[in-house]
């Protein structure tokens, strides 16, 4: 099922009131010189890139068990990792590692109930070379990945809408290796060349990367209907991405990439590229333009007597691929493809589009307390030719509510929703298949969840993730494989995410 195995990329910084800018820097991915490096990877909470002052000058503490007090305050679990970060620092090299493991079960609904235990270990290596030879603007970037588990989305809940963003197959792969270099003044042009990733930085909602399910990092619209589910986590592409600021509230991003993360479009994506290292350039091309205002501009001055406005931060973009994409109904004779007649064989569409637009909304800070704060977020996308696509228009949206308890500054709890329509033209195969067949089955039509989630910062590098799911209409509305007169019961799923930063 296309996007079974495509991932979320759960990012979340939490956006800090106090200086209002903060949260559009954290998107944007520039702005600020070293306090946003941008560069992130896909669990939450963001991956970045360590600075010296997160392991340097770490009190240990006194006494045999001592050094129970220093994890308990140091920013890594590892600290300098015995000198070997402060090392690599002298030579522009930061080194993140990251492990997110969780468990979920559905306790109603789905082919069956159950749980399942799955994992994501991300190690990520850039070198600064400003840092490194004095070289301005640059930065090298590779990360790789060791995924393991099981995948609870296609074992038991058969969803479109896949309940967590790093179920993947299992694998140790290459994810991304690029350069990035700024030009002009204030940063205000970067060029970034290399095997990428989008959903790192395109179609991206800062508050909608606090939750699990797949849907809210890289949505169903992309997953469902690019090549290869597009290339977002796990997968990547071979491109160039060009960044624009013209004007401190305005930035430009536009990308052409390889069609597809996968050389051949046969199969699982990720199977036919098991390692993230085949590079192919026989995808056709993906373009992909994405323009972003936001408010206060970046690089704001913000008086201490004034007011401080609500931040927000707007997204409208557009993708054009220009491969060939298989027709929902039809078969190359123009017979439907349920008709027994069919060669099976679709007839074969040229290119394909889609369209979104992303909110993110500041709307209430504690006047006594500047961290506590509620942010909404909305991101609507559609591909409208229903004729080549299984999903034609999905919507991602909820609230997000920072230090809900005082002084626990770095908690967040938040409330969200997804949408997935199934198009027309599967539904009317649907339709033709139960008549071609005389038998049960079910037109699939939409596909919704809910989901709540509480993020507890238990330490500096460790958080705990509590999280539950309710799914209405599985699949769209799809027969039951241990019961095929039945549709797939809704969906209670409950689960329990941890992350340790290395």
């Amino acid at each position: 099922m296309p996007g079974q195995t495509k991932a979320r990329r759960n990012r979340s910084v939490r956006p800090a009131s106090r200086i209002g800018v903060r949260l559009l820097a954290a998107v944007a991915g520039w702005g600020f010189a070293d306090a946003w490096t941008g560069m992130t990877l896909a669990a939450p909470p963001v991956l970045q890139v360590p600075t010296d002052e997160s392991f340097q000058n770490e009190t240990p503490g006194s006494g045999p068990l001592g050094f129970l007090n220093g994890l308990s305050r140091s920013n890594l679990m590892l600290g300098d990792m015995g000198g070997l970060r402060t090392e690599l620092s002298k030579y522009g090299i930061s080194l993140a590692i990251q492990e997110t493991s969780e468990v979920l079960g559905n306790v109603t609904g789905g082919a069956k109930q159950g749980g399942a235990y799955d994992g994501l270990t991300q190690m990520l290596l850039q070198l600064d070379t400003r840092r490194a030879f004095g070289g301005y603007g640059g930065t090298f970037n590779v990360s790789a990945l060791q995924i393991h588990g099981s995948n609870l989305s296609a074992n038991n809940l058969l969803t479109l809408q896949t309940s967590s963003g790093i179920t993947a197959d299992r694998s140790t792969r290459l994810w991304e290796l690029w350069y990035q270099q700024k030009f002009l003044e204030e940063d205000r042009l970067d060029i970034k060349v290399g095997q990428q990733s989008l959903d790192q930085e395109f179609m991206v909602s800062q508050n909608a990367n606090y939750f699990l399910n797949t849907m809210f990092g890289w949505a169903m619209v992309p997953s469902a209907d690019l090549p290869g589910g597009g290339p977002a986590y796990p997968l990547s592409a071979l491109g160039v991405r060009v960044r624009a600021r013209p004007i401190n509230s305005l930035t430009f991003m536009v990308g052409v990439f390889n069609g597809s993360p996968s050389p051949t479009n046969v199969g699982d994506s990720q199977i036919a590229n098991p390692s993230g290292t085949s590079f192919p350039l026989n995808g056709g091309v993906l373009a992909i333009a994405e323009m972003q205002y936001s408010y206060p501009a970046l690089g704001a001055m913000l008086y201490a007597d004034r007011p401080e406005p609500l931040a927000r931060f707007y997204k409208l973009g557009v993708w054009y691929d220009t491969g060939s994409f298989a027709d929902q109904q039809f078969d190359n004779l123009g017979l439907s493809l349920a008709n027994p007649r069919s060669n099976g064989v679709p007839v074969n569409h040229r290119g394909d589009f889609g369209i979104y637009g992303v909110a993110d909304q500041l709307i209430w800070v504690d006047p006594k307390e500047s961290d506590r704060t509620i942010n909404v977020f909305a991101r609507i996308m559609g591909a409208p030719q229903a004729d080549r696509n299984l999903i034609t228009f999905s919507v991602n949206a909820g609230v997000t509510f920072h230090e809900p308890f005082l002084h626990r500054d770095d908690d967040t709890f938040a409330i969200g929703m997804g949408f997935a329509k199934v198009s027309g033209s599967a539904a009317a195969l649907d339709q033709a298949t139960a008549a071609f067949s005389n038998s049960y089955v079910p037109t699939r039509t939409s596909e919704t969840y809910l989901e709540v989630t509480y993020q507890y910062q238990a330490t500096p590098w460790w958080q705990l993730q509590p999280d539950i799911q309710y799914v209405f209409n599985p699949g769209g509305g799809i027969a039951n494989p241990n019961s095929p007169t039945q549709k797939v019961g809704n969906e209670l799923v409950l689960g329990l995410r941890t992350n340790i930063l290395f």
